[in-house]
């Protein structure tokens, strides 16, 4: 049995971010397979009972621990294995504040975003795709401003806060209607500079679940 478990599938850049993290680490670790899209499991209450309460992917297992929210199993990791890690306070403050950011104003728009557009029956209103598209395109202005002539979003080294900001820009253009990296240079070059790590993959081959319905 490998060392970590994670709830995750596909399509989901919350999961993405802790697969991509045990990977970059060299973790020996499972994927676990959530049919978000079909059984809907994750909406159970043995789920919610035995798994996360919240309902939720990802779910890191390790021996007896149970992590959920990714902010938390990315901390968690970067602890335990000594990489990514802030090196000093002022780090893991700097840190912490662009993976908030990132979750509530960057990745937190993008996700609903391409729910809405790619996978909601029916498909999101055109009036609310609008608008969440105006928020994203405002966060990631910031983004890429912070990234110009910068390596990485806190250090001259990669940290969780660059794993965390990955979260959903890896996927396929025409799954926001928009290229990302060509919109926003600096955080397309900075895009690269993560996918040559080594260990990375992508959201696609990392994760179970894709195309849609498959293990």
């Amino acid at each position: 049995m490998s060392e970590y478990q994670l709830y995750c599938f596909a399509q989901s850049g919350n999961a993405y971010r802790a697969a991509l993290m045990l990977n970059l680490i060299g973790a020996d670790w499972t994927p676990v397979w959530i049919d978000f899209f079909g059984k809907g499991v994750q909406r159970t209450s043995e789920y919610r009972t035995d798994v996360n309460e919240m309902g939720e992917v990802p779910v890191l297992v390790h021996g007896k621990k149970r992590l959920t929210q990714s902010g938390v199993i990315l901390t968690y990791l970067a602890r335990r294995s000594g990489k990514f890690k802030p090196e000093n306070e002022d780090e893991e403050l700097e840190a912490l504040r662009w993976m908030i950011f990132d979750n509530q104003k960057v990745n937190g728009f993008l996700g609903p975003f391409r729910f809405l557009k790619n996978f909601a029956k029916p498909p999101g209103d055109p009036a609310v795709l609008a608008f969440l598209k105006g928020r994203i395109d405002g966060n990631l202005a910031i983004v890429n401003k912070r990234l110009v002539g910068r390596q990485y979003l806190v250090s001259d080294k990669p940290t969780i806060a660059d794993i965390s900001m990955t979260a959903y820009l890896y996927y396929p253009p025409e799954e926001f209607g928009f290229d990302i990296t060509k919109d926003y240079p600096a955080i397309g070059a900075w895009l690269e500079r993560m996918r040559a790590l080594p260990g990375w993959k992508h959201p696609y081959e990392l994760m179970p679940g894709f195309p849609l319905g498959k293990n």
